[in-house]
């Protein structure tokens, strides 16, 4: 008898990668892969074409902790998307659910219980999220990236596994990215990640400062979705609204990151011995998880940071120096960094669940 596993996550890349790393390993074992997302989200683009998974969309609506109309219909679209996941996971019957977060998996996360089918969720921040949190009272195990994690979810649910790293990220190649992007070894990298819905503001400060860095840098720019500008041509400025398959090579190739401080990405540059500059979502556009996250990892000295806030006049390009400047000691910091086999544990975790 085929066994069965069902994944959900979105709204971000975040909400999607660690879902990514786990996949291929039970489709080639032989596992019947589905997974529920969002109809136009981030997770159906990312999911929709992976060999051996089906994707089936739910309706879902925003969790916001600010007012805004559509908080007035979207509670009744999460009830549809429940009622939805619900039905779909009746006829499925998976002996699990991972869930990785984000809005679209509260409805599924309710579904599976309701169903007394198995849920497993993944926190990557230090502090769980507002769809984990509504999530957890639901949940049979909570798998944490950081051990202070554990402190905010109850405790017998949560096992440390640490952090996710996607295996294809690890084989990319500096001379494949920089071919790619049509670049030359003889100038360094900087590469702009401004998270897969993109940062109107970074990416215009990236934009507004490009007469500056390019004296010293060729520059990858990753924007988000429907955020390239065609108009700006400089030979040494490549901008994509997201990267797949090449994320790896663009990686290798960059001598500095400039990125959000979401949990799963920042895991990765560690990994990777990436020396980054980070610039986490404000306050006022999120819980200050992202804040959380760069100042940890400052005080292991993996990272500079640069508060959004901060990004004005000349300090935007100042910070970039200065990290750049500073990129050796962050590597050096970053050897010493002990990396646990989180994908492994995360599947004993898995196959443990799913056989009670």
């Amino acid at each position: 008898m085929t066994r069965r596993i069902l994944f959900t996550g979105g709204g971000t890349t975040g909400h999607v990668a660690v879902n990514l790393a786990l996949i291929p390993k039970f489709v080639n074992r032989g596992w019947e892969v589905r997974y529920i997302g969002s109809r136009h989200g981030i997770e159906a683009e990312l999911i929709v074409g992976l060999d051996g998974v089906e994707y089936c969309k739910i309706a879902t609506g925003k969790l916001r902790r600010y007012w805004d109309w559509k908080n007035v219909k979207d509670p009744f679209r999460v009830l549809k998307g429940t009622w939805q996941a619900y039905q779909y996971i009746r006829t499925y019957r998976p002996e699990v659910v991972f869930s990785k977060g984000g809005f679209v998996s509260v409805p599924v996360v309710i579904g599976a219980w309701l169903n007394r089918v198995p849920v497993i969720i993944h926190e990557s921040d230090l502090t769980p999220g507002l769809a984990n949190q509504m999530a957890l009272p639901f949940a049979t195990k909570v798998c944490v990236t950081s051990p202070e994690t554990i402190e905010h979810v109850k405790q017998r649910k949560s096992i440390y596994v640490g952090a996710v790293v996607r295996s294809e990220l690890l084989l990319g190649s500096r001379s494949r990215g920089l071919n790619a992007c049509g670049f030359t070894r003889t100038k360094p990298v900087l590469l702009f990640m401004g998270g897969s819905q993109g940062s109107k503001r970074l990416n215009e400060r990236i934009r507004s400062s490009l007469p500056k860095l390019l004296e010293q840098y060729q520059i990858i720019h990753i924007c988000g979705k429907g955020n390239v500008d065609p108009s700006i041509t400089y030979r040494a400025y490549q901008q994509y609204e997201y990267m797949k398959e090449e994320l790896g090579d663009a990686l290798a190739a960059a001598d500095l990151v400039i990125s959000r401080a979401g949990s799963n990405a920042i895991f990765e540059y560690l990994k990777l011995q990436i020396p980054m500059l980070l610039i986490p979502l404000s306050k006022k556009a999120s819980r200050g998880d992202q804040i959380q996250n760069a100042r940890s990892f400052q005080s292991a000295g993996y990272c500079h940071v640069l508060l959004e806030e901060e990004m004005e006049g000349s300090a935007f390009v100042e910070a970039i120096l200065s990290a750049y400047a500073n990129k050796e000691m962050m590597r050096e910091k970053m050897k010493h960094y002990r990396q646990d086999d989180a994908i492994n544990q995360l599947l004993d975790v898995i196959h443990s669940v799913a056989e009670r």
